[in-house]
């Protein structure tokens, strides 16, 4: 069942975001990338209150990823990448990106902490971060 409300479209969306943000990192990186999108829908906090939808986060500024800055979100979702976006809509979660609303890539070790929120651990190159649960129940809350 999903935890967010979702089209067609979206799955599409969110398929297209996790295969340039971490498609050099195979199915559980763009699973990472996957929940933290999905958990800044969920989380109505901090930087992400009026984010209620995909589109939405997907094209977040500020704040947003660095694929729909830069200019690398062009390629098409393919079956796999939509099959890893329904499973992160359907509520499946994995460690570091439980829940984790921010990663980067830092081209070095993780700092402990970025913009003050705590690290929750890293994947190959991407170190994920999370808040606290006091700052942000609802990344907490199951489904």
């Amino acid at each position: 069942m999903a935890v967010i409300n979702y089209t067609s479209k979206d799955v599409d969306l969110l398929a297209r975001l996790i295969r340039a943000e971490a498609e050099g990192e195979g199915d559980l990186g763009m699973l990472l990338v996957g929940n933290t999108g999905v958990n800044r829908i969920r989380s109505n906090c901090l930087d992400f209150k009026k984010i209620t939808n995909m589109r939405q986060m997907v094209f977040q500024r500020p704040g947003g990823f660095e694929a729909t800055i830069k200019g690398y979100f062009y390629q098409g979702a393919r079956a796999n990448e939509r099959r890893l976006a329904q499973q992160v809509i359907n509520g499946r979660r994995f460690h570091p990106a439980t829940n984790s609303l921010w990663f980067f890539d830092p081209k070095g070790a993780c700092p402990p902490k970025w913009y003050n929120q705590p690290s929750a651990g890293s994947f190959k190159a991407h170190c994920f971060y999370q808040p606290t649960p006091k700052d942000c129940p609802n990344v907490f809350n199951t489904f």
